[in-house]
């Protein structure tokens, strides 16, 4: 939950405003948040009005619109060199606060009419490295599978369930937690999911999948799932305790099955199966790039179109390979 009273009235409309108006989910608004506290925090130091010298407790509520209007596009690439040189965030971290910025000042400049000038209007997205995604191999995609159908574990069928869905489907975390019984639709095979910002998109299922998510309900308990604000007695996917399955627990889950399978936890993760699903799409189903970026959810054709470097790397070292390649 965000605390907002310790925020600026004008901060509380800008989050406001992202959860009515822009339709970002509660983690989007939550990120927010904690972005620009950490922003107008450092503005405060860095302008002295604040004699506090612990960061973290420096506060923000009695902030002004007028120490707003102090601000330049100066003063944001500080915030950015600072976050680098005392906190070592990475390109992507900075990348996120940048834009968290550019959105927040955009509201302020032109929907609240709070700013007449934006500082952050040419504020640039710091560069960001190009990394190929970790992914799982085909046989260690089946190695995974084949130690997740073990009836070794009580939960075996939940938990084959979820990394088939993973590996088949390439959802997200949030997606495989947020999925309710009647998000299935098990005569057309396929269901609805929830993405970011709040987006309902469809993923298709193949027989694996539908046998998976059978025998898990078979099983699955009936009697004293838990009333609650996360809507359990409709989860599909639920935990010991009778309710829906946290993020933390498929963490788990997923971190105990790749032990299982003999494979280094310290690469590959939830997300790593979503590559691995689109990579293993791309490279043996000829799926077309435009499909692979409806079906991962993806807002730009951009952040699809690495799967298809993933695919000439391939190639390449194929090319290398060759036995005719002699010098």
């Amino acid at each position: 939950m965000i605390q907002t009273d310790k925020n600026p009235d004008f901060l509380n409309s800008f989050l406001e405003y992202s959860s009515v108006i822009l339709n970002k989910s509660p983690n989007s608004v939550k990120e927010y948040n904690y972005d620009l506290n950490t922003f107008l925090k450092y503005i405060m130091s860095r302008f002295h009005l604040t004699k506090e010298t612990d960061f973290p407790a420096i506060s923000i509520k009695e902030m002004t619109v007028d120490t707003l209007k102090k601000i330049t596009l100066d003063d944001i690439h500080a915030f950015l060199y600072y976050l680098r040189e005392n906190f070592h965030s990475r390109p992507a971290t900075l990348a996120r606060k940048a834009s968290t910025i550019r959105v927040f000042f955009s509201y302020l400049s032109q929907k609240a009419n709070i700013l007449e000038i934006n500082p952050a209007q040419n504020l640039e997205t710091p560069k960001l490295e190009k990394r190929m995604p970790k992914y799982l191999s085909l046989e260690d995609s089946q190695k995974l599978l084949e130690v997740s159908s073990s009836e070794d574990d009580r939960n075996h069928e939940r938990d084959f369930a979820i990394i088939t869905l993973f590996l088949n489907c390439g959802m997200r975390l949030s997606e495989l937690v947020g999925i309710n019984i009647t998000d299935i639709s098990f005569d057309d095979w396929k269901m609805t999911v929830i993405g970011k910002g709040n987006k309902e998109r469809t993923i298709y299922l193949n027989k694996a999948c539908i046998k998976a998510i059978e025998d898990y309900l078979a099983v699955r308990p009936k009697e004293g799932i838990k009333t609650d604000s996360k809507n359990s007695k409709k989860a599909l996917f639920l935990s010991e305790r009778l309710e829906r399955i946290s993020n933390r627990t498929v963490q788990y889950i997923v971190d105990k099955e790749l032990r299982k399978a003999g494979l280094d936890t310290r690469k590959y993760s939830t997300h790593k199966l979503r590559h691995t699903a689109a990579t293993l799409m791309y490279q043996y189903g000829n799926v077309d790039i435009r499909a692979l970026q409806e079906l991962l959810g993806h807002e730009s054709i951009a952040t699809t179109e690495i799967y298809t470097h993933v695919a000439n790397s391939q190639v390449r070292d194929a090319v290398e390979s060759n036995p005719l390649n002699i010098s």
